[in-house]
């Protein structure tokens, strides 16, 4: 794929496959091809609207920046992310993806910062606005699942996430999204499907890698299956070392593994980056349920995470 403007190379890829069965091997191929360009074509574009100033980039321009810092998954790059998506609103407030993607900013942020819930109905509110301004925006429907795990809400988060998918099939993140929110509920098999299948949509996108290496750790933790859940706990650290996420899934899963010497060690870095992290906060705000939140609290508690937030030093 060349840029027609530009004449610079956007992407390129060979696929070798036995000629068998030639329409599975064709469907499989357009299936790669198409989960493949589409953030190729989102980098291309943000590497062309870095070239202007923040003060002249239109509403397109900023979300498709935005989309690059959300890809991160640094606290820092999603405030960036939040301040593109409220500008591209200001000047199109009728763009739905503009909403959407402020709305899948905020919820990251919080999740991955150790924030509070009280910032859902914030990100809910876009979640629908968005799809108000455009029901067929598959965005818009992730945002809107993703905007239901805070709260809770897993069943709706899962019937979001088919609507997105069926929207776009070729949504990886709505797959290994749609994975967990079924997981939750133990229908773990096809959890682990949906998981599976982002993952080959997709093998070489990182913000996805992190996420389906985030679900499977939780996947993992839901059934018990502790060293599985610290395997991919460890994954998700070495793409991101500062995903909160995963060192609170990794502390949890070493505690219930009964692994007093690991558990010593991630709880060191969890306590650096989250401190006043607690029995308390942990009930009220992790994106779990039923058995599995009350053994991920459990597990922080063998850990020696503290009943309530303490007092600074």
């Amino acid at each position: 794929m060349i840029d027609a403007g530009t004449g610079n190379h956007v992407w390129a890829e060979r696929y070798d496959r036995d000629l068998a069965d030639v329409f599975v091997v064709q469907d499989e191929i357009n299936e790669r091809v198409v989960s493949a360009i589409e953030p190729q074509l989102y980098a291309a574009e943000h590497f062309r609207s870095q070239r202007k100033p923040p003060e002249s980039l239109d509403a397109w321009e900023c979300v498709t920046r935005a989309l690059s810092h959300i890809a991160s998954s640094n606290a820092a790059d999603y405030a960036k992310a939040e301040t593109l998506c409220r500008r591209a609103i200001d000047l199109a407030p009728r763009y739905s993806q503009a909403h959407s993607l402020l709305a899948f900013a905020l919820m990251r942020k919080v999740i991955l910062t150790g924030g509070t819930i009280g910032i859902a109905p914030v990100a809910l509110a876009h979640a629908q606005t968005a799809i108000s301004l455009d029901e067929q925006d598959p965005w818009a429907h992730f945002a809107l699942g993703y905007a239901y795990f805070m709260p809770r809400r897993f069943r709706e988060a899962a019937t979001a996430f088919r609507r997105a998918i069926a929207l776009n099939p070729n949504f990886a993140a709505a797959h290994a999204m749609l994975g967990i929110s079924l997981a939750v509920h133990g229908e773990t098999e096809e959890a682990l499907r949906c998981i599976e299948r982002a993952l080959r949509l997709s093998p070489g996108d990182l913000f996805l890698v992190v996420i389906t290496a985030i679900c499977m750790t939780y996947v993992h933790f839901i059934t018990r299956h502790y060293v599985e859940s610290i395997a991919w706990a460890h994954k998700t650290i070495e793409r991101h070392p500062e995903f909160i996420i995963g060192h609170r899934m990794l502390v949890a899963a070493a505690a219930m593994n009964g692994d007093a010497t690991l558990v010593a060690k991630a709880l060191t870095t969890l306590r650096r980056l989250q401190p006043d992290l607690s029995l308390a906060w942990a009930r009220e705000n992790m994106n779990l349920s039923g058995d599995p939140l009350e053994r991920f609290v459990e597990g922080l508690r063998r850990a020696g995470v503290p009943e309530s937030p303490q007092p600074a030093n």
